[in-house]
């Protein structure tokens, strides 16, 4: 299992959240927002580099192995402008997962 964290611009949540419900059999996402610090991109070449805040929407979701492609593709294809603070992507392995209601382990308890 791998869990995906997407950072993305606020104004393309909606639409990250649309491509991933249409990727079959995906099970349910946390998204929250989120403000980071990082460096604005200066205009020229010589203009120092500065930081700035931003609020963005952090997605996250588990998913088998068999939907983390399908998922990353998703999530690029929908929260790129091709600007700079389009966000980042992280994936990590999970090592296990526990519905807490049921007792359901691993893969069974994303459904």
């Amino acid at each position: 299992m791998y869990e995906v964290k997407a950072i993305v611009r606020l104004d393309r949540q909606e639409d990250v959240i649309a491509a991933l419900h249409a990727v079959p059999d995906l099970p349910g996402l946390t998204i929250s927002m989120v403000e980071g610090v990082g460096r604005r991109h200066a205009d020229a070449v010589l203009e120092p580099v500065d930081f700035g805040r931003a609020t963005m929407a952090k997605i996250e979701i588990v998913v088998g192995e068999d939907r983390l492609s399908q998922v990353l593709d998703a999530v690029t294809r929908s929260a790129r402008t091709g600007r700079h603070g389009d966000g980042k992507v992280f994936v990590l392995r999970v090592e296990r997962a526990l519905r807490l209601r049921t007792g359901e382990t691993d893969l069974n308890a994303l459904q």
